[in-house]
């Protein structure tokens, strides 16, 4: 098993090495058209001032082997990239809420940084970078609340592995973003984005629009340019939702390939941390660290590019196109567009509809009651604060601030009394949930001879209401979740003003080969462009 592992480790720093390669050779995925159309200092999108107009870069577009290159020769420190990234949060986020608090040693980091660059002592190509860390990742000293007034003022006394690996390789953790309260676990009809801790994270596209859940303020901070990369987490959507509906790219990891170990959790099952990028090159490098297969900093491209895969080679690849027409019309025709443009770029695509979802939708949310109650008491239990899930529940009756958006907390109350993990019953459920899940996958894949399936990540974002609720249905996220096989969202087009993604799947640890194919996808799709802080706009624009 260990040399099953280290093979798929390597396969993951070889790509971040090809991704490397592939940015220094190609330069910015993101193409010229689509920055110039969304780049400048348009209506309601702040122009770059103070630091961040003195960096000498594009905060928007530039990727981290360029950052790395601009420091290795001087022209750049950690401590201008940092100060620039506080100065767009003190100034950007009051619009759009997506970061809690920054770290005030984030300074002192980008300090140390800048002194092991002088000395040639970096640690790896985050040596330097800023990141944002979701509020649901354990950070030393500095609060981690799962969004949860039960949680705030007692920061953990230790790091999340993840984190920890971050600290290593010389990432500077630059704050915590907002998230849906206890990651959308919580009430039946719960806000997504919205927390007592963090208030409403808001879509920077169309303010008054939803972000999606639960990583809505690491997706909503990344679109905004408010940090280089941002961590995070999902049980089912959590990761990939966000990144659609804000215009960014995330990753799912394979289950396992990044620690849990310090993330409040809501299933073993399910959960894990993925990174987060406005560009799949700066995903992959954070994944090759947070997933301890980080790479050394090379001093040049020079040997790498032998084994390239170029970004915009589609040639030969077949991919399985999910519709899913119940997102709408104007996604579905979105869906029809990038199809056409991967076909041009040399894919063959292929309409699928992966089979058993109406059971995997039966079976999931009883078997994940089950496992939160499981999973929720044995992390209280680290923290100061309620000590399990029946003290939570208490806790939420006794503060109002709790109920300001949505007073219910149904799924933690059928939580409570939902079958114990050791029942037959929840056994049975849990082992048909992933024979089915990844049935439905390598089953697909298999009849289609496919390297990957794709959907559409999400609909346009629906607007932001305490009263209602949610509008989320969006099925195509959770086979990949359920099965604990990988999954990638990279920005496939517009509904009007709203961002819409693309979805890639695959089989079990194809991270690397996703992450592969998910550049090259970017690269034809060209479909980035900086939000513009847009107020409001009529569902007529936008479905």
């Amino acid at each position: 098993m260990r040399n099953v592992r280290n093979t798929r480790n390597r396969r993951i720093t070889a790509l971040a090495a090809a991704l490397l390669a592939s940015s220094l050779v190609t330069a910015v995925p993101h193409s010229p058209a689509a920055a110039d159309a969304g780049g400048g200092a348009g209506a309601g999108r702040p122009s770059p001032v103070g630091a961040a107009a003195r960096l000498g870069v594009d905060l928007d577009t530039v990727t981290i082997p360029e950052l790395q290159a601009r420091m290795g020769d001087g022209l750049l420190t950690s401590s201008a990239l940092t100060r620039a990234y506080l100065q767009r949060i003190k100034t950007i986020d009051p619009k759009i809420d997506a970061v809690l608090r920054t770290d005030p040693t984030a300074m002192r980091q980008a300090a140390a940084s800048d002194a092991r660059h002088r000395r040639g002592a970096v640690r790896g190509l985050l040596d330097g970078i800023p990141v944002l860390i979701k509020d649901n990742v354990n950070t030393r000293g500095l609060d981690t609340t799962a969004g949860s007034l039960a949680l705030a003022g007692k920061p953990p006394g230790t790091d999340a592995v993840l984190v920890a690996r971050l600290r290593k390789a010389g990432a500077v953790i630059l704050g915590k973003t907002n998230l849906s309260e206890w990651a959308n676990f919580r009430a039946a009809k719960p806000t997504s984005g919205w927390s007592a801790a963090g208030g409403q994270t808001n879509n920077p596209y169309v303010l008054d629009r939803n972000p999606c859940g639960s990583s809505s303020g690491s997706a909503a901070a990344l679109a905004a340019s408010l940090a280089q990369v941002a961590i995070g987490t999902e049980t089912d959507g959590s990761i990939v939702c966000p990144a659609g509906m804000n215009g960014v790219v995330g990753h799912k990891p394979t289950l396992g390939l990044v620690s849990q170990d310090g993330v409040v959790p809501i299933s073993a099952e399910q959960d894990t941390a993925g990174p987060m990028a406005r560009n799949v090159v700066d995903t992959a490098l954070t994944l090759s660290v947070i997933s301890g297969n980080g790479i050394a900093l090379p001093r040049g491209a020079a040997g790498l590019t032998d084994t390239l895969t170029r970004p915009n080679d589609l040639r030969g690849k077949r991919i399985g196109l999910w519709r899913l027409p119940s997102l709408g019309p104007k996604v579905d025709a979105l869906m029809t567009r990038t199809a056409k443009k991967l076909r041009a770029a040399g894919a063959e695509v292929v309409e699928v509809t992966p089979p058993y979802q109406k059971r995997l939708a039966e079976l999931e949310f009883p078997a994940l009651l089950s496992e939160f109650h499981r999973d929720i008491d044995a992390y209280l239990a680290t923290r100061h604060g309620p000590r399990d899930l029946a003290g939570l529940i208490d806790f939420n009756r006794a503060h109002p601030a709790e109920r300001t958006c949505f007073a219910g907390q149904e799924l933690f109350e059928q939580a409570l009394v939902a079958p114990s993990t050791n029942d037959p019953k929840y056994r049975s459920m849990r082992a048909e949930l992933t024979d089915l899940s990844r049935r439905s996958i390598d089953e697909t894949m298999a009849a289609h001879r496919l390297d990957a399936i794709a959907s559409p990540t999400n609909p346009p974002a629906w607007t932001t209401d305490c009263a209602r609720g949610d509008n989320d249905v969006i099925p195509s996220s959770t086979p990949a979740a359920v099965a604990g096989y990988p999954s990638l969202s990279v920005p496939a087009g517009f509904v009007g003003e709203l961002p819409v993604g693309v979805l890639l799947m695959a089989g079990d640890h194809q991270d690397a080969e996703l992450l592969s194919l998910g550049a090259a996808v970017e690269h034809r799709l060209a479909a980035w462009r900086a939000p513009q802080y847009v107020p409001s706009v009529g569902t007529d624009a936008t479905g």
